[in-house]
């Protein structure tokens, strides 16, 4: 329910001084991951010009989000889907161009701390994790159905521990005989195959749960989908800041900020430039913005989050 959808934003402070606009002038920001409404809030607060469109796959987010943003709700525009749809929402309310886009990509806390979502390892549930529960793939249905091969590949690369190989194999003898059906049971064949992580190391049941949530949500195609179709709808002007809180989300907006700043992608040596490229961004973070001791002591859970900022400096 809505009123159980309490959700701690991520460098509050750090959104709204990279996001800011104009004063005056009517601006539209896409909130491509809204969830509870906080950062919408605070951003609809410092602007009272601004309007904005927030999407989020779950429902119970959303409905959190209607009543956080109600103080600006003829300025609010809500809609559930996945945020790689944000300009198919956008050519809904003809908005051809924005000024601003926020991705807070990952789970909430709200979502992990729900034993029936099946995100944490901590608590015994069902093994679901989907983000939207209306999708057909559920992390159970991906244990107990995908190949060896497949499952290998999400471990190793989503999760990047040890052993992915083997756990991929151990689970595909295990699932002939009894289907994996709760959080619980992969757990337990986490511990027994596995083994325990060092001190100072994540637990190695947080990585695989990690790797399944990413495959279950295609976390990392959404990502890359977005950032491709977001320059050309995108202002002069306008900014864009993804907060992330893995290093292969993050390494994926690196590397897509560096490209699009970049005049010229030719191998070195080249006389003439032949790729025909040209820079349409500005990076206005050169690292990644991370929480301040204060906010990772209130919130743990900020500890992992790095934000990355840039600017449209082109047509």
């Amino acid at each position: 329910m809505a009123q159980d959808f309490c959700h701690i934003p991520v460098l509050p402070r750090e959104v709204t001084d990279f996001l800011v606009f104009p004063p005056g002038k009517p601006t539209r920001l896409i909130d491509g991951t809204v969830g509870g409404g906080s950062h919408s809030a605070l951003l609809l607060e410092r602007n009272p010009q601004l309007e904005v469109l927030g999407i989020d796959r779950d429902e119970d987010a959303l409905c959190a989000a209607e009543k956080k943003l109600d103080f600006a709700r003829d300025r609010v525009y809500l809609r559930r889907g996945n945020y790689s749809s944000m300009f198919d929402f956008a050519d809904e309310l003809d908005w051809e161009k924005v000024d601003g886009i926020l991705l807070d990509i990952g789970v909430s806390s709200p979502q992990l701390d729900k034993p029936e979502r099946g995100f944490s390892w901590r608590f015994d549930g069902p093994l679901d994790m989907r983000m939207d529960n209306r999708s057909e793939v559920t992390a159970a249905r991906l244990l107990n159905r995908a190949s060896e091969d497949e499952l290998g590949r999400i471990f190793s690369e989503y999760g990047e521990f040890k052993g992915a190989r083997r756990l991929a194999r151990e689970i595909v003898t295990r699932r002939g005989s009894e289907p994996f059906g709760s959080t619980a049971d992969l757990v337990k064949i986490c511990d027994e195959t596995l083994g325990r992580s060092r001190p100072g190391k994540l637990p190695a049941p947080t990585l695989v749960f990690q790797a399944l949530r990413i495959a279950v949500n295609d976390e990392l195609g959404e990502l890359k989908k977005t950032l491709g179709a977001a320059l050309p709808r995108l202002n002069r002007g306008g900014r864009i800041a993804v907060i992330s809180f893995h290093s292969l989300e993050d390494r994926i907006v690196k590397e897509f900020f560096r490209r699009e700043s970049t005049e010229c992608l030719c191998p070195p040596g080249l006389p003439v430039c032949r790729c025909g490229h040209h820079a349409q961004l500005a990076i206005l973070t050169k690292k990644p913005v991370e929480a301040d001791e204060t906010e990772r002591r209130e919130n743990p859970r900020s500890n992992c989050a790095k934000m990355r900022v840039a600017e449209k400096i082109s047509a």
